[in-house]
């Protein structure tokens, strides 16, 4: 709960009232490694919170996932479109190790704004956190080729490499596990 609050400082302070009737609003809950988080298919009623482990995004396309994220502590994570409009999803998130989430259903955030409207400012930042996402992803597709992108990825998330399966990271690439392993030989071999 104190990396939630923490997280959201630069927006918003809150006091101990408030505290308390967000941590009343919030559920914990552990993932084991690999265990799915939500289904496409389904409608999403939840916004995550990762305050331990990471998870990924994915998208199942003609039987093959496509990973498109990796979220880790401090982020939030939200299938959006589902959420917002109530239509069935059509992404995915797994835990890619152990994992604990903070859980914000619709109904208690309902409850909870009732009491404290100031902290709509939890589902804006999510929303934001989700675009901004989005947008980074589709402008390095578009404007990089794998080993930008896989160089970008060490320089930001480098941490990934040592959690993450190398074939999400692959797929989160856009390329195979093979071409990935040449892209890592190249870049080791101009950097050494």
């Amino acid at each position: 709960m104190e990396q939630l609050i923490k997280h959201l400082q630069p927006y918003i302070s809150l006091n101990e009232r408030e505290i308390e009737l967000l941590h009343s609003a919030v559920e914990r809950r552990s993932y084991a490694k690999n265990e799915t988080i939500f289904t496409e298919g389904k409608v999403a009623h939840d916004i995550y919170f990762v305050t331990h482990g990471c998870a990924r995004l994915f998208y199942n396309v003609d039987g093959v996932d496509k990973t498109a994220f990796f979220y880790t502590e401090g982020q939030f994570i939200c299938a959006g479109e589902s959420y917002t409009y109530g239509v069935p999803a059509i992404e995915n998130y797994q835990a890619v190790e152990e994992t604990e989430l903070l859980i914000f259903s619709k109904e208690k955030t309902e409850i909870l704004l009732r009491e404290v409207p100031r902290l709509e400012i939890i589902a804006r930042i999510a929303t934001e956190n989700e675009l901004i996402t989005c947008q980074k992803v589709i402008a390095s597709f578009v404007t990089k080729s794998a080993e930008e992108r896989y160089i970008d990825l060490l320089n930001t998330q480098g941490e990934l490499f040592q959690r993450v399966p190398q074939q999400y990271i692959a797929s989160f690439l856009g390329v195979s596990p093979e071409t990935l392993s040449r892209i890592k030989a190249r870049v080791f071999k101009k950097n050494s």
